[in-house]
């Protein structure tokens, strides 16, 4: 070996890398979408997050995540969409409704695509089964939207002889349709009349409760929405406010000074989306991973709330009560 060569080696062995440099990893990006802000839904992304972290990845350390919230306005949902196909990330998680996912499969046919919502994601158009979803997508399935005549019949158990109770639902939502459907197929069957009232902005709330009063209706329903959901706090002192017994679809309501909810665990649904997201990064296809049922749901009865409202809570629905305010 000439002297100059040594030399060289001995600088590249002092200096390493010397040629060429060890070529960097690039962490991964999801794209996280949805429809109601990021205050509201924070137990549900710390959810998602340690769903991810159970199959090895963490925020900020091997992956990104870039946040799009629409707020509320679903007409943002199509160009907040676009930005992360844009942005060309690995995978793009929509929650918050049927509405984001669908913004999402309209914007791009190749990025991997994850859902979770309790709509059905067969009759909304996202897959076309839950065994076989097909394309770019799956997710996870709550059927929150499903279970108002189970809410409506658990409601009529705590109201004496009510004639009538509304439904509050939002207008701008895919399903608010198909919700009021189940609503008045239930609501045949107790006996009862149900009043739809609509609400597709946080100042409609007022109007809803002035008509919900002058309609004299035994209490509310409050539909499964992303929005609605990010506004429980404003809905509980509504009701408060107008002494009206209502029901939302979920127990963080309860928690909140609500009177009763039933629903499906939304935070137990983001659990098994982080999971998945981890997966499929991992390289597994959304048309290969089913569509999983989150079949967890939830009975949460305030009995302080009750007492407020002169309601005395049958012993059969305390037995069957998950949780209990006392």
């Amino acid at each position: 070996m000439k002297r100059r060569e040594f030399i060289t080696l001995a600088s590249c062995a002092a200096m390493r890398p010397c040629a060429v440099p060890a070529q960097q990893s690039v962490a991964p990006v999801i794209g996280f979408l949805h429809s109601a802000n990021p205050e509201s839904y924070a137990p549900m992304t710390t959810a998602f997050r340690q769903g991810l972290h159970e199959t090895g990845y963490v925020e900020g350390q091997n992956v990104v995540i870039e946040y799009r919230w629409a707020d509320g306005r679903l007409e943002r949902l199509p160009e907040l969409a676009a930005e992360l196909v844009r942005r060309q990330v690995s995978l793009i998680f929509a929650g918050g409704g049927s509405d984001p996912p669908l913004a999402v499969k309209a914007a791009t046919p190749t990025i991997p695509i994850l859902f979770a919502n309790g709509t059905d994601p067969v009759e909304a158009g996202l897959v076309a089964s839950l065994n076989r979803p097909g394309a770019n997508i799956t997710g996870i399935t709550f059927l929150n939207n499903t279970l108002g005549g189970k809410e409506l019949e658990v409601l009529r158990q705590l109201l004496p002889n009510p004639a009538a109770i509304a439904v509050l639902l939002n207008p701008k939502l895919s399903t608010a349709k198909s919700q009021l459907g189940d609503l008045q197929t239930a609501a045949r069957t107790l006996n009862l009349q149900i009043h739809p009232l609509y609400a597709g902005a946080e100042p409609d709330f007022d109007g809803v409760f002035t008509s919900l009063v002058q309609l004299r209706a035994g209490g509310l329903v409050i539909g499964a929405d992303a929005f609605f959901f990010s506004q429980y706090h404003e809905l509980i002192v509504l009701a408060t406010r107008n002494s009206v017994p209502t029901m939302y679809p979920w127990r963080e309501a309860v928690l909140a000074g609500g009177l009763v909810s039933y629903g499906a665990s939304v935070t137990n649904a983001y659990h098994l989306a982080g999971n998945y997201a981890g997966r499929i990064l991992k390289g597994d296809k959304p048309a290969d991973l089913p569509v999983q049922q989150s079949t967890k749901t939830e009975l949460a009865i305030n009995l302080k709330v009750a007492k407020a409202l002169g309601l005395e809570v049958p012993p059969v629905l305390l037995a069957r009560a998950d949780e209990v305010i006392e």
